[in-house]
């Protein structure tokens, strides 16, 4: 979902449970090309991965039907990745009036509830059409999850999570990320759906990417 987009109701794209295993193949026979399929940063962007490990991140924002079409692809793709991969989400708000969504990120993580609730937050925004933009909106959907109304908003509003929130804002506009889903690879180069061709295709870009950095 283009920047322009992001405040449009859009209908999500299908995207089968298969796509990703049957399209990788093509990597080695297409080699991408920088300015097509992918864009080399001006100017490097911070990396937080641990020394010897590769960065990849996915810039996403939860009201984009595309980003939840995206999410099981994308979640079986990330469990198979080499120990010199450390993948991370980072959540976007293009307009200020999402980022309580970027503190309900952060807040799921510093809990520990990811796994358990990432993928359930867009299903209830997308096939429930439950609105998920305000605190009380959240904490009506961490209740309705087996979590307490004081430890969720304790942790919402920590110094700790509004500093994250703040340095993913931070980190996306060094990218330049206008878009999403988007793969940022270890500071240098950024892909996404609508540059690669397909999200399929963003994440063999990104693959082809780590190798070319993993090769020096």
């Amino acid at each position: 979902m283009n920047r322009r987009d992001f405040s449009a109701h859009l209908m999500g794209l299908g995207l089968g449970a298969t796509a990703l295993s049957a399209s990788l193949p093509a990597l080695a026979q297409e080699k991408p090309v920088e300015g097509k399929q992918y864009v080399k940063l001006g100017s490097p962007a911070p990396v937080s991965a641990p020394a010897g490990k590769i960065e990849v991140i996915e810039f996403f924002w939860y009201n984009c039907p595309h980003c939840a079409a995206f999410e099981p692809n994308l979640d079986a793709w990330q469990k198979k990745l080499p120990a010199d991969v450390a993948f991370r989400r980072v959540p976007v708000a293009f307009r200020e009036m999402y980022a309580p969504q970027q503190q309900f990120f952060y807040a799921i993580e510093a809990l520990g509830k990811v796994e358990a609730l990432h993928r359930k937050v867009f299903y209830s925004i997308h096939n429930e059409r439950a609105p998920l933009e305000k605190p009380d909106q959240m904490v009506a959907f961490m209740e309705k999850n087996g979590v307490p109304k004081a430890q969720f908003l304790e942790v919402f509003n920590s110094f700790a999570v509004q500093t994250k929130a703040k340095q993913a804002t931070r980190l996306a506009d060094a990218y330049k990320i206008d878009g999403v889903p988007a793969m940022g690879i270890h500071g240098k180069f950024f892909t996404s759906g609508t540059i690669a061709g397909t999200p399929e295709k963003a994440l063999q870009v990104t693959e082809y990417l780590v190798q070319t950095l993993r090769k020096g």
